[in-house]
Formats: structure tokens, sequence, C-alpha cells
């Protein structure tokens, strides 16, 4: 399996959306929702629309699930962006069943799977001109990323991320060490 990155350059994030949300709303949804909550790709695929929204199409505060991969359970709440993009898609899926996926495949009636959610998150950043490798789990390492270099403790995002240690946790979101030094460089008294 490749190691992939998060994405460490607004701008592209902002192309990817703006890429993903020409093509496809589905898709769009499917990136902004996980770069805002850092859940698992297997935990946003398992989502229904009802996990999200209510019968009037609103959104929920929190989201509740039970993860699939530690069996916790996860309460959330998602941001401005996240809401938007959750509130268009189901805008535009109008009636739309509270059981059915909120990410439903073009074939049958599940989820997409993981593979073609990574087909189509690949496929976008080279679109937008990502080197890296991107993949479903950069969505999680896109949000720990950005959290970190918003300000927030890297030990809250241990915790988050379920991670032992927070050097761990530096090394998953994809802290260089080029931005290390970038802090002695900062203080500079």
């Amino acid at each position: 399996m490749e190691l992939v990155e998060p994405i460490r350059d607004r701008k592209k994030i902002q192309s990817m959306k703006t890429y993903l949300k020409g093509k496809n709303i589905r898709d769009y949804a499917l990136f902004v929702l996980g770069i805002n909550v850092g859940l698992r790709i297997g935990d946003l695929l398992s989502l229904k629309v009802g996990d999200v929204v209510d019968a009037n199409g609103k959104v929920h505060d929190r989201i509740r699930l039970r993860e699939q991969k530690t069996e916790k359970l996860r309460i959330f709440v998602i941001g401005e962006s996240g809401c938007k993009a959750i509130k268009d898609y189901i805008d535009y899926r109008k009636g739309c069943c509270l059981d059915e996926p909120l990410f439903p495949s073009r074939k049958g009636t599940g989820p997409i799977q993981r593979g073609q959610a990574r087909k189509i998150l690949s496929s976008a950043a080279k679109a937008v001109g990502i080197m890296d490798p991107i993949g479903t789990h950069s969505l999680r390492k896109t949000f720990g990323y950005w959290a970190y270099k918003s300000g927030q403790d890297i030990v809250r995002l241990q915790a988050l991320f379920n991670h032992v240690s927070p050097k761990v946790t530096l090394a998953y979101i994809g802290i260089t060490q080029e931005e290390i030094e970038e802090v002695y460089l900062s203080v500079n008294l």
C-alpha cells in the first residue's frame, strides 16, 4: 500500500473542491466532509443520510457513530463548510431516504467502495496539479495537518486519532523537519 500525504496547500484544497464540485456533487461532499472531520474512510462511507440530516433535510448539530476500527462511540460536530457541502448535496438528492447511504454507489444500493473513493480523490488531485500521492487516508491526514497548523494542541490530535504518542501523530499528519525548524526561527528573542 502506498503511503499517502496530507494536502498541505490551501490553494490546492480549494482547487480540488472546485474541480470535484464541477464533476460530481457527491464526490465534492465526500471530500469536504472528509477533510473537515478526520474520520477514517470506512466510517465516512458507512454514513447514512439520516446520520447527518433530519427528515426535513436540516444538518444535525452533532453526528454520532461507532468507529469500525476501534468500536468506540465518536460524537463530532461539522463545521460551516462541511455543513454547507452536505446541505447542497442533500438538496441535490431531493427525496432520498434517511436509511440510504450518504455516498451511494452508482452501481447497486450500497455506498461507494473505498477503492472507488481512492480513484476519485487521486484523479482529482492529479487534475489540479498535486504531485504527492493522495488517497482516501489523505482526507484524515489533511484534517490533522490543518488542525495542527491552526494551533490545535498535538496531544488533543493524538487523542482524536487514538495514537500512542505525539511523535506518531506528528509523523502521521506529515509535519516535516522544515516545519519544525520554523518554530526555532520564529521565536527569535
